[in-house]
């Protein structure tokens, strides 16, 4: 800091005892002492009074000054810190308001605070003779200081001058870096001569003080900014990605991209093009704006060679969908409204592409898998039904020659026509399956609920699978209690339910095996189950065992004919009523197969 012209505290004082004392010694060798001489020391203490007025005052800015200092550099915040500088040069300087102007980066400056003596905000209108003032201090690169605007040639003729009738003016531009990141404006309309050049000396003080200040907070609210932008950032793909990983549908994953998109980039219009076959880009999802895109728009199609984002005319950003680097998809945004893009947005744009590529990719493929097998699924049901009219017509001349209309037949006919009705029997089971299976994929098997006895169910079940029972000697035990409730579920569906895990447990029990009926209540609901004593199923099986088609390995299951699609239709049934089912299983000791259905 800048030493201030003035005696020190202790020298004004000790001159100004002396003096008094001289006179007081005078006074008692000469008591009437010649007018002249107490006039030049009247004088002299005068002087040394405004002296020590001056230090007084000069003290206590320098304290103002350092406890101003202290305040402003605790501060990491740009707008507080802006506020405290304002209101201490007020107080400190005497001046009626004043203002702080900071350089953009474009150069340009702008009013950052403004106050008037009694802490009011300055409209930036009425501080029209600042701009001036200040970018010459700017310019010249020093302070700029008129004790009176009015005459002053610089500032006389302004209209700004004229009008607000401006007196003391003090400009002092602030430094960090050693470049002028801005200035400090302070005037007086009512006054003249309230700055004078013994006030540079501190202002500068204040001014570079500020300025370390100022650029510190102004780097730390940038840094704060960019941290705060990052974690935004990183909360909206992680939301997006949450989303995303929660739906395959392809035009759910579309939609959900797309908002993101538009929320992240403040756009209002969005288009998302897929690539097809041929390489041309069809919109597949579209939203904000106008449905369908505006009339008379392109369709979006990137230049060949491009890898990043491309933005038209500031208002209209294409985005690459990129997955394994391969151009699948194009993000298109439109803000039609005010505002362009910034590069912050562009490369937020850039990342939720990136992020949603894959799920983009999964959802094409699995949507086409879903088509196929909605394909094959109607091809199957298609099938099965043409069948049933062949094997209900081989059925019905089958019947017709064991009942001899044509005539007696041999005991080897006989035997021949047995078999052809055991493999229709056999056919029709299996075309039954076929055609439950093809509807439950394609959705259209329809359950129909009500309250039923699990015994009706299960009389209707056992007559079905009791000659298969009969046939290889198995012990039946069925054990549900009187009091079991009702329970609610599909009759028809549920006495298909007990005849395939009836019909499972006969297939793969050796002959004379324990075949066992439990049902109990429990929770609000009904349970049953299903045990048997035969071959048992390895763990690894189990895992696999209610997917469609599949059959294990073992040769001892290989050996009994089936298609691999009982339980899993038992599975999916139940499922369609709020039902489940749990398996207890091991190797060469039986299976015990439990479900339960929600009682009424």
């Amino acid at each position: 800091m800048d030493e201030l012209p003035v005696r020190t505290h202790g020298g004004a004082l000790a001159a100004l005892r002396e003096s008094i004392q001289a006179v007081q010694k005078a006074l008692l060798r000469q008591p009437s002492l010649p007018p002249e001489q107490l006039l030049a020391r009247l004088h002299e203490w005068q002087q040394l009074t405004a002296e020590l007025a001056n230090e007084e005052a000069n003290r206590r800015r320098l304290a103002t000054l350092y406890q101003v200092s202290r305040a402003i550099n605790s501060s990491l915040n740009l707008t507080e810190t802006l506020d405290l500088v304002m209101g201490s040069l007020i107080e400190l300087t005497g001046a009626e308001r004043g203002c702080l102007m900071l350089l953009d980066d474009e150069g340009r400056l702008t009013i950052r605070a403004a106050r008037q003596f009694d802490h009011h905000t300055v409209a930036a209108a009425d501080l029209a003779i600042s701009h001036t003032v200040v970018q010459e201090a700017i310019r010249q690169g020093g302070s700029v200081l008129t004790t009176n605007a009015q005459h002053d040639p610089r500032f006389s003729a302004q209209e700004s001058v004229v009008a607000y009738q401006l007196r003391s003016i003090v400009c002092v531009p602030l430094h960090a870096r050693q470049q002028v990141i801005g200035a400090i404006y302070l005037d007086n309309r009512i006054r003249e001569g309230v700055f004078s050049e013994a006030d540079l000396p501190m202002l500068k003080a204040f001014a570079s003080q500020a300025a370390v200040a100022i650029e510190n907070a102004r780097l730390h609210t940038m840094t704060d900014q960019a941290l705060s932008e990052r974690l935004e950032e990183l909360t909206i793909l992680q939301q997006m990605d949450r989303e995303l990983n929660a739906t395959l549908e392809f035009g759910r994953v579309l939609d959900l991209t797309l908002r993101w998109a538009l929320r992240a980039t403040h756009a209002e219009e969005g288009t998302i093009s897929v690539r097809d076959e041929s390489g041309a880009f069809q919109p597949v999802a579209h939203a904000g704006g106008q449905r369908p895109p505006k009339t008379g728009r392109k369709s979006a199609q990137p230049p060949p060679d491009s890898t990043g984002p491309i933005v038209l005319d500031g208002k209209r950003l294409l985005v690459p969908i990129r997955y394994e680097q391969r151009l699948i998809g194009l993000l298109d945004l439109q803000r039609n409204g005010g505002g362009t893009f910034r590069p912050a947005d562009i490369q937020l744009a850039s990342r939720l592409a990136d992020h949603a590529a894959a799920a983009i990719q999964n959802a094409r493929l699995y949507d086409a898998v879903r088509q196929a097998n909605l394909a094959k699924s109607e091809f199957v049901s298609q099938v099965a039904h043409e069948l049933r009219a062949p094997m209900t017509s081989i059925r019905g001349y089958a019947d017709m020659l064991q009942q001899g209309i044509v005539g007696p037949l041999t005991s080897q006919q006989e035997q021949f026509i047995r078999t052809i009705r055991s493999n229709i029997e056999r056919m029709q089971a299996l075309v039954s399956d076929l055609q439950d299976t093809s509807r439950i994929e394609v959705g259209q098997m329809r359950v129909e609920p009500c309250p039923i006895r699990l015994t009706d169910a299960l009389v209707e079940a056992l007559q079905a699978t009791r000659p298969q029972m009969n046939a290889r000697t198995h012990r039946l035990t069925v054990e549900i209690p009187a009091e079991l409730p009702l329970l609610r579920a599909d009759p028809t569906r549920l006495t298909q339910i007990l005849v395939n895990l009836l019909s499972n447990a006969c297939q793969y029990t050796p002959p004379g095996g324990q075949i066992t009926v439990r049902a109990w209540q429990e929770n609000g609901r009904v349970y049953c189950s299903v045990a048997d004593t035969g071959i048992g199923i390895s763990p690894g099986d189990q895992a696999r065992l209610f997917t469609r088609f599949f059959r294990a390995d073992d040769p001892n299951v290989r050996a009994v004919p089936g298609t691999g699609l009982g339980l899993y239709i038992v599975k999916k049934l139940l499922e369609l009523q709020d039902g489940n089912i749990t398996i207890h299983s091991r190797l060469g000791e039986g299976t015990t197969f439990t479900f339960d259905l929600p009682a009424t």
